[in-house]
C-alpha cells in the first residue's frame, strides 16, 4: 500500500474529452494496476556549480505504509493529457515544494527507463502494487526546497555519500541502483 497523495485533478484538454475529476479512483487504479503498466517519471534532484557539474544529490525521506522510514527519490505518473515535461514539473514541485526552482531540462530523453514488476527479481526495480515503466532524469534545483505530501525531509548528500551502500539499502524498491546510474550519467561516479 502507498503512502503518496492522489494526484490532483488536471487541467482541462483543449481538444476532446475532459478528464474526470480525480483522473482515476482508487478502486479504478487499482484495477488499473493489476492489468497495464503504468508510466511514471522519477527525478534525482541535485545541486550543480558554475560548471555544471553535480555538487550534490537530493534524497527524501518517507514513512512506508507499515511506519518504516526509506529513502526515495521524486517520482509519479504521468497523467493523461499530460506531457512528459508537465509530469516532471508536477511531482517535483509536488515534493519539493513551490521555491524548488527545478531546471527541466532541454529534451525530454531519460538518462534511464526502469521498469518496476510487483515480485522481486525480473530487474532491480520493485513495486509491490504493480509493474511501472518509469523514465529517470537527472534535474538541477536552484531554489529553496521544502518537502511536501508524504516525504519527510530533503537531505542533500555528496554524489559518493548518496551512493553508499548505507543509504542504497534504504532507498526503497532498487532506488539505490537507479541513484547510481544517475550519477553515472552525469559523471560523477565510474
Amino acid at each position: 500500500m502507498s503512502v503518496r497523495t492522489p494526484d490532483p485533478t488536471p487541467d482541462p484538454l483543449p481538444d476532446g474529452p475532459q478528464p474526470g475529476p480525480a483522473w482515476l479512483s482508487d478502486i479504478e487504479l487499482e484495477e488499473v494496476r493489476r492489468r497495464l503498466p503504468l508510466l511514471y517519471v522519477e527525478a534525482v534532484p541535485v545541486r550543480v556549480d558554475g560548471l555544471g557539474q553535480v555538487t550534490e544529490v537530493g534524497v527524501l525521506l518517507r514513512a512506508n505504509a507499515v511506519g518504516e522510514m526509506t529513502r526515495t527519490l521524486v517520482s509519479g505518473r504521468v497523467m493523461y493529457g499530460e506531457t512528459l515535461r508537465e509530469a516532471l514539473f508536477r511531482h517535483l514541485e509536488k515534493d519539493l515544494g513551490p521555491m524548488a526552482f527545478p531546471q527541466l531540462p532541454a529534451s525530454p530523453v531519460p538518462f534511464s527507463v526502469a521498469e518496476y514488476f510487483p515480485m522481486p527479481g525480473v530487474t532491480p526495480f520493485t513495486d509491490d502494487r504493480q509493474h511501472a515503466v518509469s523514465l529517470a532524469y537527472v534535474v538541477p534545483v536552484t531554489g529553496t526546497c521544502e518537502p511536501r505530501q508524504d516525504a519527510l525531509e530533503l537531505t542533500w548528500m555528496l554524489p559518493e555519500e548518496a551512493v553508499s551502500p548505507s543509504i542504497s539499502e534504504e532507498m526503497e524498491g532498487g532506488r539505490g541502483v537507479l541513484l547510481k546510474s544517475a550519477l553515472a550519467s552525469v559523471g560523477r561516479i565510474v
